[in-house]
């Protein structure tokens, strides 16, 4: 396994750049001195949950049944279409929530920043890598901390680039992205026909 192939890989699923533009408006209505910590754990919560699934993934696969190739299969659709709203953005995930509480967990940890995506990929890369498990975990460290700086600087960013700048960067990240999810697809499909041949 290449650590920096997948970390560079993960990156463009955890989508920072177009994550940039949606932080800021879900934590709008928390005191501004209150933003920074707000942010800063939620990030946090994003890692734990990541690691869990690297390092629990390889036994709930195990206890539902579900094969490698399955899995390739599955992940590449749903990065697909993830890479296909990257480029077609729609941000409807946040259903114009108006409640005045401040985000815990849901929505910038979970789904935002550990998805279902992000979790597709890091249990099919802990299942195929099994016995590389702390290299992987290295690699999500790596990935979640590039996109941690990106969205701590969100509006910094936001003012640097503006809108159409920062959205142009999700969508050149879709379309690097929409490659992934075709290979990821195709691997799955020649790993679940060799296994079936007779």
């Amino acid at each position: 396994m290449n650590p920096l192939a997948f970390a560079v890989t993960l990156f463009l699923v955890l989508d920072p750049f177009g994550n940039a533009a949606v932080f800021p408006s879900v934590l709008a209505k928390v005191p501004e001195e209150r933003r920074k910590a707000v942010l800063i754990r939620e990030l946090l919560f994003a890692l734990v949950i990541l690691l869990g699934f690297l390092f629990a993934g390889k036994h709930l696969l195990a206890f539902l049944g579900v094969r490698p190739a399955t899995l390739s299969i599955s992940g590449g659709i749903l990065l697909f279409l993830i890479a296909l709203g990257m480029v077609f953005p729609t941000r409807s995930m946040l259903g114009g929530e108006s409640a005045d509480e401040e985000p815990f967990i849901v929505p910038l940890a979970v789904p935002l920043m550990a998805g279902p995506s992000s979790i597709a990929v890091i249990l099919l890369t802990a299942s195929k890598y099994s016995d590389e498990v702390p290299m992987i975990a290295l690699a999500v460290a790596g990935a979640w901390l590039a996109s941690a700086v990106v969205l701590y600087f969100s509006s910094n960013l936001l003012h640097f680039l503006g809108t159409k700048g920062t959205r142009a960067l999700e969508r050149l990240m879709g379309l690097l992205l929409i490659l992934v999810s075709v290979q990821m697809f195709l691997d799955g499909v020649g790993t679940y026909t060799a296994s079936s041949a007779p």
